[in-house]
């Protein structure tokens, strides 16, 4: 079931346009790669979906609902989550200060019991140990797993990331994959801006490539992978 659809999208900032006319398709329960070198658009991209950039034309529809314009709030009720770059959680709360207001920001989108408070901490069990500890004394990967967390709690058809892995240790790294694949089996869409190509590789269903605002490459990550000359041209990697 085809989730998103984003078309001829345009936005920016002020009186910049960075985003020229995306076309995106999303189903429920796959995972895209959003790659493109630095400035291509991809964060605007996200930050636009979610809401936080305004649209300038084009439409953004969810489930059959029309989202260009609207109020970041807004568009979360739909069950739209952002996990952004930087983590972005509230230093002065606690762990389960965080899981608390999320879980009361759910809107039944869904009923899986895997995004409850303890299905997220089965899930990721340092959350259970550091639960009482003020977000802003965790470690990089324990402020990544929380906002992810947070995210998932609000029960959403559709996550936004944002380069989950930036800073992160390999063993991190894997378990926020190993946390994707679980958003994908309970059916919902992601949309994966990430830089470490092994991560992106080893969850999306499909690589998608932007360059100067626009989405000028898309095909399963196979694919993708068995054409270097493709990925040299538009990454600049082999």
């Amino acid at each position: 079931m085809t989730l998103l659809v984003v078309r001829d999208l345009v936005s920016g900032y002020d009186r910049s346009t960075v985003l020229s006319g995306v076309d995106l398709d999303l189903s429920a329960g796959s995972t895209l790669a959003l790659l493109g070198r630095n400035g291509a658009g991809k964060s605007t991209l996200v930050m636009t979906l979610a809401g936080l950039v305004p649209v300038t034309s084009g439409s953004v529809v969810l489930d059959g609902v029309e989202l260009a314009g609207r109020r970041a709030d807004v568009i979360a009720k739909t069950g739209v989550a952002l996990v952004p770059q930087g983590r972005r959680v509230w230093s002065t709360l606690t762990v389960a200060e965080h899981l608390s207001l999320a879980s009361r920001s759910r809107r039944g989108h869904r009923h899986s019991a895997t995004w409850t408070v303890d299905g997220i901490l089965d899930l990721l069990p340092r959350l259970r140990e550091r639960r009482k500890q003020l977000a802003g004394q965790l470690s990089g990967g324990e402020q990544q797993m929380l906002a992810v967390a947070r995210a998932l709690l609000t029960n959403p058809r559709l996550v936004l990331l944002d380069e989950p892995s930036d800073g992160l240790a390999p063993a991190i790294v894997e378990q926020i994959g190993g946390v994707i694949t679980t958003m994908r089996a309970e059916g919902v869409a992601v949309l994966l801006v990430e830089q470490d190509l092994h991560l992106a590789f080893g969850v999306a269903d499909e690589v998608a490539v932007m360059a100067r605002g626009e989405i000028v490459h898309r095909v399963p990550t196979g694919e993708f992978r068995r054409d270097p000359d493709t990925a040299q041209r538009l990454l600049g990697v082999a």
